[in-house]
């Protein structure tokens, strides 16, 4: 971690790098998908992936209800307590996973699976186990498959764990956010430490191999002493891994957030003050940084895959497992397939109208172009390990790295720039970020983001900050 002591120099940096900027869990981001991509495409690209008959797949399926709306959520999420809206939800989704089997009849192993919302948990076990064995029933999983659902302590009961865990789940993550009443109150989201922790107990007693908890640092009324009790709290857990994300203010974007006060939000300064006591506890706990905002004890495969320099990142977050292609089922979903994104509708009555109609949901979506595979792999490089080995690119894409990239590597080292501000460092091997720049990291890639200045130059907000 970096020596904060230099405040001075450190908020300088913060003033100059602290603006709008993607987190980069796809390149190109989701904000340069389109209309011109669609289900013809999907179809064309699914019938190619069906010819790599031996490689696994990735799956993500999203359930997006919910009881109550968080006021910090950016996800795609229904609001409602009529459960006869999220049952008959599951019916179509029955039938997009009978599509998608229709279209990969000789591609049906899974290596990587992860369910997210919304909130997975609002569902019975009963219905839980109904979608997985529906998907069990035409896939079939890798001995070593990451199977990880997203849950809400709040809503989730003893029998979803058990059943979860029967079914073959191995993961979970836990969001969290902070621990403080002030501040849970403030989100919409009330959650006692002792009920994470009791329920952590009962989800190690099932058998889960590994527990995620999520905090968000940049929430409202958060200040150092309250955020601190949440990251000691948090430690008396011992989760496996940790993601502290920033808070995404984006209320041009999620209507509900415009009800946070803005004079409630921490300044960026105390924000870094935040991200800063975050990294010190998880690091001086044992646990090792992973990209720019996870963490993970040394004995976890993320931490291991980090020694490998063989960590992944999609739109599932960081991974060990490597697959080319990731398909997403449900409303909004945001798929992978041989070199194209495609995107669901997120409108329940287009999703619904789509499969009865025997058609792919997709609204949108984009082509990658060679130059699209060649930014994605070191940008990726940046995000997951911190650094990108100039040769490893050169061979797999038969390019000159520093005639490819002069623009991007005279804006990283000339005067005033990312190296003389000690965020990063080149030479004739490798572009690597300083455990300084590891703060700014979203910074750097942007540099190589071939689309991103055409879209910072206009008027309307798209993005959150950096920090």
């Amino acid at each position: 971690m970096h020596d904060l002591t230099d405040r001075s120099s450190t908020l300088a940096l913060l003033e100059r790098y602290d603006r709008p900027g993607p987190r980069y869990t796809s390149y190109p981001t989701a904000v340069e998908f389109h209309e011109g991509v669609g289900e013809g495409q999907y179809r064309e690209r699914l019938a190619l992936a069906n010819a790599d008959s031996l490689a696994p797949l990735s799956a993500y399926i999203h359930l997006p209800f919910c009881e109550h709306r968080c006021g910090f959520c950016g996800c795609n999420v229904i609001i409602t307590r009529h459960r006869d809206v999220a049952a008959k939800y599951l019916d179509y989704l029955e039938k997009e996973i009978d599509l998608l089997a229709g279209a990969l009849p000789d591609r049906r192993k899974i290596a990587q699976m992860h369910w997210g919302g919304g909130t997975p948990t609002y569902y019975e076990a009963d219905q839980l186990g109904r979608i997985f064995d529906s998907l069990h029933r035409r896939f079939t999983f890798t001995d070593d498959a990451e199977i990880g659902v997203e849950i809400d302590p709040r809503v989730t009961h003893v029998a979803h764990l058990h059943r979860l865990r029967a079914l073959g789940f191995n993961r979970l993550s836990m969001g969290v956010q902070d621990f403080a009443p002030e501040v849970q109150r403030a989100v919409n989201r009330e959650q006692s430490y002792e009920l994470t922790r009791d329920l952590m107990v009962e989800a190690r007693a099932a058998g889960f191999a590994s527990i995620n908890i999520d905090l968000i640092y940049g929430l409202p009324l958060q200040t150092v002493d309250g955020f601190r009790r949440t990251l000691e709290r948090s430690l008396t857990l011992r989760p496996d891994r940790v993601a502290v994300y920033s808070f995404a203010f984006v209320p041009w974007m999620r209507a509900h957030m415009k009800s946070l006060p803005d004079e409630s939000l921490p300044s960026p300064e105390l924000k870094l003050e935040l991200l800063a006591l975050a990294i010190d506890a998880f690091t001086g706990a044992g646990y090792r940084q992973i990209g720019m905002d996870h963490f993970a004890l040394p004995e976890d495969e993320l931490a291991m895959a980090v020694e490998r320099r063989d960590l992944h990142r999609n739109f599932m977050g960081y991974t060990v497992q490597k697959t080319r292609d990731m398909v997403a089922l449900g409303v909004s979903g945001i798929g992978e397939v041989q070199g194209a994104f495609v995107q669901n509708t997120k409108k329940l009555n287009e999703y619904y109208a789509a499969l009865d109609h025997g058609r792919f949901p997709v609204e949108r979506g984009y082509e990658m172009q060679p130059d699209d595979l060649i930014r994605r792999e070191v940008i990726a490089g940046l995000m997951c390990n911190f650094s990108v080995s100039r040769k490893e690119i050169e061979e797999r894409f038969g390019i000159v790295f520093g005639d490819y990239f002069a623009p991007e590597l005279h804006e990283l080292t000339t005067a005033d720039s990312a190296t003389t501000d000690g965020l990063v460092t080149v030479d004739d091997s490798e572009v690597a970020v300083t455990p300084l720049g590891r703060l700014f990291v979203r910074n750097v890639c942007m540099v190589f983001d071939r689309y991103l200045r055409g879209r910072l130059a206009g008027t309307a907000p798209i993005f959150s900050r950096t920090v």
